[in-house]
């Protein structure tokens, strides 16, 4: 498959900004900021979370067998599948809107669990549509018309409830191209850094290599950033990459979203349904969407993964392992999907809440005194990256969510971007003196090394011809 195939180190040529920055020798990571975070991860209180949370809150009230998830509709008000009247005065008396639907979130669950049960077809994937109420099964353009036709009668033996779509591409992992983390198995995208209260991590995606992995900030494997020592693929879709000297360094707050900005993150939480969310990947930089559904199952050539967040955001090579959050609260790293920017498609993601309690880490989160507004995310700053149009572009409250506060990514030595300084009117003079010697050096070096070879080459011949 045209995603799954990995690349050497050799053919990574180019660092993006997004998930970590190679300024000056300084490697920069989505965030950074070595001090340990409290005890508890703070959640802020946007105001869109709030309401994903209003929903979520009433549904472990009443339970699943009265419910069937929630969502939040098109102008941000949360809304409960219920499945009688008394749950949905419940529901209205809490301030939400109650919608009165026929199957409960112990028959979606069970539907899903009954398709797991069932052989596996790769290239299919399913998740509960609480909106519908209904359990989607997605067939892609690699599953043959005879497994297609067993998936089929496996749906028909549930229920009504559950429903058949085929879609167009492939499910994959996103790993092929990713930046700026290499290995010798492939690139990845970082995601967000976290702690266990001595030493720093990366939390990025299982896909992206086994525990051992060495990963490096430059293709020449000179730089190294750290080595995974905890990965778990498939089943779920995350690992924890430890820093070479232990900590993130400074910024470990800051997830990257290109032209040398990022979003402070202030803490982590739970998708919902309808939610607008923000995807920063070094492929295809910042893009928007909305979160189409939960707990989705994904059966990729490599296995099944289970419990991810599934969106319309667009995703490509490259932009797997990458954040995902929404007003400054980390919702989950890239895993796969299928489609590209120019078309849409689906991307699924790893909840970060999940990978967090079972690795038994905290997410490094900006010190209150950064998050602007005493936790609420304002505006980006005028000239930061907004989110690149595309076809896969969330409907939700269009303008009313943002990524979270943004500010400058800064390394050790304060550069923000290197092209940025190139450009700056008092470093011309300088800039012009390190390209002519970056020339001279080039002819130099190509020189002494056709006169190797062509040296050695008379050296072969010599003994081979006598």
């Amino acid at each position: 498959m045209r995603h799954v195939r990995r690349r050497t180190v050799r053919r990574a040529t180019r660092l993006a900004a997004v998930g970590g920055l190679l300024l000056g020798g300084v490697m920069v990571t989505q965030a950074a900021m070595a001090s340990v975070p409290p005890a508890t991860t703070t959640v802020p209180g946007g105001a869109a979370q709030s309401v994903a949370s209003t929903g979520a809150d009433l549904v472990k009230r009443l339970g699943t067998a009265r419910t069937a998830g929630s969502w939040v509709d098109a102008e941000g008000r949360p809304v409960v599948a219920v499945t009688d009247e008394d749950s949905a005065a419940t529901v209205r008396a809490a301030g939400a809107e109650a919608k009165v639907v026929g199957h409960s979130l112990n028959e979606l669950k069970s539907a899903a669990a009954a398709l797991r049960s069932a052989p596996r077809v790769a290239g299919t994937a399913w998740v509960m549509d609480y909106k519908s109420n209904q359990v989607v099964v997605r067939g892609d353009s690699t599953v043959s018309a005879s497994d297609w036709g067993r998936m089929t009668d496996v749906a028909s033996g549930i229920g009504s409830f559950v429903r058949m779509e085929r879609t167009e591409g492939t499910f994959t992992t996103r790993l092929n191209g990713a930046q700026p983390i290499l290995s010798t198995g492939g690139r990845c995208s970082a995601g967000f850094n976290v702690t266990n209260g001595s030493n720093d991590f990366i939390l990025t995606a299982g896909h992206c290599g086994p525990t051992g992995s060495s990963w490096f900030a430059d293709n020449q494997g000179a730089q190294q950033v750290g080595e995974t020592v905890n990965s778990t693929f498939p089943g779920s879709d995350f690992s924890l990459v430890q820093y070479a000297g232990g900590k993130a360094g400074a910024g470990a707050d800051i997830v990257a979203i290109g032209d040398g900005n990022g979003v402070r993150i202030t803490g982590v939480g739970d998708a919902a349904v309808g939610q607008r969310v923000f995807r920063s990947g070094s492929t295809t930089g910042l893009r928007d969407g909305e979160v189409t559904g939960l707990d989705a199952t994904v059966n990729y050539p490599e296995g099944t993964v289970s419990g991810l967040i599934e969106t319309n955001v667009c995703a490509e090579s490259g932009d797997s392992g990458g954040p995902m959050f929404s007003e400054g609260v980390a919702l989950g790293v890239t895993s796969g999907g299928s489609g590209d920017c120019t078309t849409g498609g689906t991307t699924f993601f790893q909840p970060v809440t999940k990978a967090l309690a079972q690795l038994g880490v905290q997410l490094i989160v900006a010190a209150p005194s950064d998050a602007a507004g005493n936790g609420a995310s304002p505006a980006p700053s005028e000239g930061a990256p907004q989110p690149s149009s595309s076809p896969t572009q969330a409907a939700v409250a269009p303008g009313s969510v943002t990524p979270g506060s943004t500010t400058p990514v800064t390394g050790g030595t304060g550069t923000v971007s290197l092209v940025a300084r190139l450009t700056d009117p008092r470093n011309i003079g300088p800039g012009l003196l390190v390209i002519a010697g970056s020339l001279v050096a080039l002819v130099a070096t190509r020189y002494i090394r056709a006169e190797q070879d062509r040296k050695a080459y008379q050296r072969h011949y010599s003994a081979t011809w006598g």
